[in-house]
């Protein structure tokens, strides 16, 4: 009786993990909201490069999608990546992945940053997304385009309204992690 409980309870557990991982779907007018909102970082973003921006956000997602065999919540997918059973798909896959295929536009007025939040929290693992803001600002003053968060669906949202997360400049985070394990560079004594 009691594994048959414990069973029934694992299932519930996995059952609500799923449900609360669900991904959200979009309607037919994402592609124009994140366009407007990436315009709304300056008035000298080009409208055209928005729009592209936005396009490509979007379609390169659902590319993404299929080549990475989405078929569950992150979670359960990050596993079977861990697992080998899926090729790519970690939140890093994803932002690494956008991040070159919206640099291959060669934008003007925008660009692109990384960031990753979680890195200095024991209890959550790591989370890295890409964010795009206007061209010479930080991405503090930037959209954040995480598609990892709800499993291929692409969640954007203002950087400073993204309050699930505290975003780090990704090349902070690596250097803190590269002084923790090498400790600081000496300076080279030439002789």
């Amino acid at each position: 009786m009691t594994k048959v409980l414990a069973s029934v309870m694992a299932l519930l557990s996995l059952v609500m993990i799923t449900a609360c991982s669900a991904p959200l779907r979009t309607t037919g007018d994402e592609v124009q909201r994140l366009a407007t909102e990436i315009r709304s970082l300056g008035p000298d973003i080009d409208p055209e490069e928005a729009n592209r921006a936005a396009r490509i956000a979007y379609s390169y997602t659902a590319q993404l999608v299929q080549e990475y065999e989405i078929t569950d919540p992150p979670l359960i997918h990050n596993a079977k990546v861990n697992k080998g059973l899926r090729p790519r798909g970690l939140c890093w896959h994803w932002a690494e992945d956008i991040e070159r295929r919206l640099k291959q536009e060669n934008f003007q007025t925008l660009d692109l940053h990384r960031a990753i939040a979680n890195a200095d929290n024991q209890f959550r693992i790591d989370h890295s997304t890409a964010i795009i803001s206007r061209k010479g600002e930080t991405m503090f003053d930037g959209v954040v385009l995480d598609p990892w968060r709800y499993g291929g669906v692409l969640f954007w949202s203002p950087l400073v309204e993204d309050t699930k997360y505290e975003w780090v400049p990704r090349s902070v985070v690596l250097e803190k992690r590269r002084q923790e394990q090498y400790g600081e560079l000496l300076p080279y004594v030439g002789g």
